[in-house]
């Protein structure tokens, strides 16, 4: 192989990895916490320069340029495993609880229902805390999501989907 054919291969590794890690990434989806908008082992497209420009092999942004919207499915890194849910609600917005015949949350309009531990935990939560969001799987049932773990820093969201 001459010199040429080298550095042509070698760049074109180079830009492919560059891509790959800080603008563009296929993801398989594993559970159905988001079904039925996206299926299990479906495969997802992500836009990892969405929000800003990722840690390269970490969790959280080096830089920020935008926030998610309301309705976004977003991809985050969670106890080690990426997790893509949808952004339920942003900073700022008020969350009105109920226990009557039930446990739910609700923002925006939407209602989520809660489980009894669920409640328990975010009940004190009046409004989405600043520079995090609610994310939350579709699949309410099937779904570990901000009513577990709470809510999710921006500065963590390391990209978002946009085709399946």
């Amino acid at each position: 192989m001459n010199m040429k054919m080298r550095f042509f291969l070698i760049s074109g590794v180079c830009i492919g990895l560059v891509l790959k890690i800080f603008v563009f990434d296929i993801a398989r989806v594993h559970g159905s916490s988001m079904e039925p908008a996206v299926h299990e082992n479906s495969l997802v497209f992500i836009n990892k320069s969405a929000y800003g420009l990722a840690r390269p092999f970490g969790s959280s942004l080096l830089v920020q340029w935008a926030q998610p919207e309301k309705g976004d499915v977003i991809l985050f890194i969670y106890k080690g495993k990426a997790v893509i849910k949808r952004c339920a609600a942003c900073a700022g917005e008020a969350l009105d609880f109920s226990s009557d015949s039930g446990y739910s949350v609700s923002v925006g309009g939407k209602t989520y229902p809660l489980t009894e531990k669920q409640y328990r935990r975010i009940k004190f939560d009046t409004a989405v805390p600043e520079r995090t969001v609610m994310a939350i799987g579709d699949n309410y049932a099937d779904s570990v999501d901000s009513r577990d773990y709470g809510f999710i820093p921006v500065t963590h969201i390391l990209g978002k989907v946009v085709g399946k």
